[in-house]
Parts: C-alpha cells; sequence; structure tokens
C-alpha cells in the first residue's frame, strides 16, 4: 500500500504521527488546525486528505477531538519517516549538501522513489543508522520510533551524541554552529545550573554555556560515560569538522 499514497497522503500521515508522538509529553490527537501549520496547507486541504487516510483505514478523525492513526497507518507513518531519513543520508553523504540543506531537499523527490531504489539506496550508503540530523533510521515496517530525550534532561556527568531538527530556527542553527554544536558531535554534561538554569557543556575539549530554553531545543543519543567504548556517529566527519 506505501507505493500508492500520494506525496500529500505520505506527508500527512508523518505530521499526524510527529504530532500525536511528541518527542515529550504524552500522545495525544493531531489537530486539523495544528497539521495545517506544519504542512503548510490551509485547513480544508488537511481535512480532505485526512478523510481519504480515513477512508482507507489509516487515520481516525473524531470531531473536535483530532486525528489518529491506525495501526496501519501508524506503519505506513514510520515508513514514510524512514523513507525521508534515508533520502537525507544520500543528500548529505553522496552528494555533499549541508544536513540543514537535506532536510528541505529531500521532499522534492523522496515520494518518486520506488520502495526498491530506496533499499538499494540503504544498503549503497552502508546502512545508516541515523539521518543527518542524528535521529534513528527506523527498520521496515515497525510502527514506533526511537524517542530521543531533549539536551535539557541530561544531568552532570552523561554523554551524549547531539541531535537537532530540521524544524529548529535559522537564528538557533548559526548559534549552535558557534558552539560547536551539530548533529553528531559528542557532549558532556559538566554543570547544571538550579532552578531551570544554564548547561555547561564539554564540547570538542571546550566549556561551552547553554540556555534552558535551548537546550530544550536539542535532543540526544545517550552514549556510555567516558573510558567505556562509545558507538561512532553516523555523520561523516568532513560534515562535524565543517
Amino acid at each position: 500500500m506505501e507505493e500508492t499514497l500520494s506525496k500529500s497522503e505520505r506527508e500527512t500521515l508523518k505530521a499526524v504521527y510527529r504530532l500525536t508522538v511528541p518527542r515529550t509529553g504524552e500522545p495525544r490527537p493531531a489537530h486539523t488546525g495544528d497539521l495545517a501549520y506544519s504542512l503548510g496547507v490551509s485547513p480544508g486541504t488537511v481535512t480532505a486528505t485526512v478523510k481519504r487516510l480515513a477512508e482507507r483505514r489509516l487515520a481516525d478523525h473524531t470531531p473536535y477531538k483530532g486525528v489518529e492513526l491506525t495501526d496501519l497507518g501508524r506503519r505506513l507513518a514510520v515508513g514514510a519517516i524512514r523513507r525521508h531519513r534515508v533520502v537525507e543520508r544520500f543528500l548529505s553523504d553522496m552528494l555533499g549538501y549541508a544536513w540543514n540543506e537535506a532536510d528541505r531537499l529531500a521532499p522534492s523527490f523522496e515520494h518518486d522513489l520506488p520502495d526498491e531504489v530506496l533499499e538499494r539506496l540503504f544498503v549503497a550508503l552502508r546502512q545508516p543508522t541515523t539521518c543527518p540530523h542524528g535521529f534513528p533510521i527506523p527498520e521496515p515496517e515497525v510502527t514506533e520510533i526511537q524517542a530521543l530525550p531533549p539536551l535539557y534532561s541530561l544531568e552532570p556527568g552523561d554523554v551524549a551524541v547531539v541531535a537537532v531538527p530540521g524544524s529548529t530556527d535559522k537564528a538557533v542553527v548559526e548559534f549552535l554552529e558557534t558552539l560547536g554544536l551539530r548533529p553528531g558531535v559528542l557532549v558532556e554534561v559538566r554543570e547544571k545550573h538550579p532552578f531551570d538554569g544554564p548547561l555547561v557543556l564539554l564540547v570538542d575539549g571546550l566549556d561551552r554555556t547553554l540556555s534552558q530554553r535551548v537546550a530544550q531545543q536539542i535532543y540526544v543519543r545517550l552514549t556510555p560515560p567516558p573510558g567505556t567504548s562509545v558507538p561512532v556517529s553516523d555523520t561523516p566527519q568532513e560534515e562535524r569538522t565543517a
């Protein structure tokens, strides 16, 4: 069924999944207004697409409550997210686009790739486990994606690899770059000031201070403490040092 989905249906499935399974907090139905804002379309367009998804038993829409995915809808939504993240890897690793540019360009052709071509791309990329942003690439045919905690949830002594959402404000991304904080970078929490105070992080051997507001916008993959083996990031070395 995945190959019969239209671009708008895939994008709507992804948006519903992300809104109903947030990175933090409890799952909740997605409201059409939030979907319209996320997709950059009118509420009427979203309502029409959700109706088609409901007719195909991929979503349930309850007026005044919101939209939720069925089990099949969740599997197809996760598959669509996997598709996007593999294409991002292709743009980043093979064509040399920056991680945030890959996110912008991927939707322009990811929906036109047959599943067979997508999986060959995945193998050619040496089966990466994360997208260029640092988020996990889910396995085929699953209904859940591993949720990453925000950087601010870490405590002193914790070590983690940075992941930055594609929706992050450009000014915030530029600020993070000045601190050396980009997808794939290893950080250690040195201090966490009380009462929603800032974090002090060790980044490439330097102490960096980050506010609570910005640290909530960055996500992380936890790694073993210093002195134990640390998983190698999927982010290419040239991207981490560019």
